[in-house]
């Protein structure tokens, strides 16, 4: 059984479709044990308690800096013995340290298809470039911000009368699938890192791209 501890900020709509994941048995090898959050009012941290999980809160703002508020976060985290760390929507950008204390075990969902639009307001930007194709990636963290090894993505056409709420809702739901699906992967020990690419074994031509309903407005 692998155990689990989950990262939030704010709702954490993917730890909540972990939670779920788990409960219904498609992460059956894996136990969430504690989902921690950097601000005391992160609506998650109700939702993980109502399900029987340890919920806590470390108040980034108590911290003279980022190398601190770290060292207590890798304290609080390492308490549960985790064999992995999975960020939900954890708006905080983590030191190198941090990061290397968990290399290997650290995974994110980011909202872009990766490399494409690394940071924050994705679907605007996505939506200002005009690109076809838009999704979410699912990666081991580095030091370098959303810039780890891809483990799996998802796309999405981008529909000519999108706007931001529309292309993220559309994303978010493909959120939903990968992540859980990943995490199982992990739990499975089916993950390699090979340089900067996963190789994932166990099962013939897995699919590491999810690409539902793709409309093309292109003409033959």
């Amino acid at each position: 059984m692998k155990r689990i501890v989950i990262l939030i900020s704010g709702r954490g709509s993917n730890m909540e479709n972990l939670i779920r994941a788990q409960r219904e048995g498609e992460l059956a090898d894996a136990d969430i044990v504690a989902v921690l959050s950097n601000r005391s009012d992160a609506r998650g941290l109700p939702i993980a308690a109502a399900s029987d999980i340890h919920a806590e809160a470390l108040d980034h703002r108590h911290y003279p800096d980022r190398e601190s508020f770290d060292a207590a976060l890798m304290a609080a985290i390492d308490v549960h013995q985790p064999d992995l760390v999975v960020l939900s929507g954890f708006m905080r950008i983590l030191s190198e340290g941090f990061v290397r204390h968990y290399a290997g075990r650290l995974l994110n969902i980011h909202p872009s298809l990766l490399p494409a639009f690394p940071g924050l307001h994705t679907h605007r930007r996505a939506l200002e470039e005009g690109v076809r194709l838009h999704g979410c990636s699912v990666h081991f963290v580095t030091p370098v911000l959303d810039h780890g090894p891809i483990i799996l993505q998802a796309a999405v056409p981008v529909l000519d009368d999108d706007d931001e709420n529309r292309l993220a809702a559309r994303v978010l739901a493909q959120e939903h699938i990968i992540y859980p699906r990943a995490v199982r992967w992990f739990v499975e020990g089916r993950l390699a890192i090979d340089g900067q690419r996963v190789r994932v074994g166990g099962e013939q031509r897995t699919n590491a791209l999810c690409a539902p309903d793709l409309v093309w407005n292109a003409q033959d």
